[in-house]
């Protein structure tokens, strides 16, 4: 352990559950890196995704973004391939954009489909599922309404997905963000989780979480807090 990582662990307070306002706050001091920190948040959730009932996958858009820049690329034709490229996407494309993907050129982050276009999408979705790229209307990411998907994307849009063992991580801002920021992007994060929740999970749904940068250690939080967040 790093003398850097150790004075960190000396700022948190392990026999607490911090509240989503303290994390907030507290994420914040625990700044090391040179560069602007991912405030990352993880959750382990009380389901089995083998049950695709309780299979917990979809998306928010977060008040005050990520702080990430996203580049988008979009499979629509004609009018809704006009639409996307008004909306601010970085590539528009068919068969051309399913070449570049084939060829290994990878210059965007999300992918957003048109739903006439999902047929050729499909004959690239052996590449595009490993890499966590294949559009899916639970994410808003094939939709008919390319330039919103497109809009939501750019302006700070989060997709999650549960892990077989329960977990969820998404990035959901910045270090330089204001620690109300923060919070308030926190909120909106667990409350899409909480109404994904499925009738058939028993128990408590979020058993363990915690809130951290891309170099620190974690700040546990208070669990029962989020789960009350609607």
């Amino acid at each position: 352990m790093s003398k850097r990582y150790k004075q960190l662990l000396e700022k948190i307070d392990n026999t607490k559950a911090y509240s989503v306002t303290d994390a907030s706050s507290a994420v914040r001091d625990l700044k090391s890196a040179k560069f602007d920190e991912t405030v990352e948040v993880a959750l382990n959730l009380n389901v089995d995704p083998r049950h695709a009932d309780q299979m917990i996958r979809g998306a928010v858009v977060l008040p005050h973004g990520t702080g990430k820049t996203v580049r988008v690329a979009v499979f629509a034709k004609g009018v809704k391939a006009d639409e996307a490229k008004a909306a601010g996407a970085d590539i528009v494309g068919t068969d051309d954009l399913v070449q570049q993907i084939k060829d290994g050129i990878f210059n965007f982050d999300v992918v957003v489909a048109a739903p006439d276009c999902m047929g050729l999408v499909g004959q690239i979705g052996r590449i595009l599922g490993p890499k966590g790229l294949m559009p899916n209307p639970k994410t808003g990411t094939v939709t008919p309404d390319v330039a919103t998907a497109v809009k939501n994307v750019k302006g700070g849009q989060v997709n999650f997905r549960v892990d077989k063992k329960g977990n969820i991580h998404a990035g959901i801002g910045k270090v330089s963000f204001e620690a109300t920021q923060i919070n308030e992007n926190l909120i909106s994060f667990v409350r899409a989780i909480n109404k994904q929740k499925p009738a058939s999970a028993k128990g408590r749904y979020i058993k363990n979480a915690a809130l951290s940068l891309t170099m620190s250690p974690a700040l546990k939080l208070d669990s029962s807090e989020l789960m009350d967040i609607k």
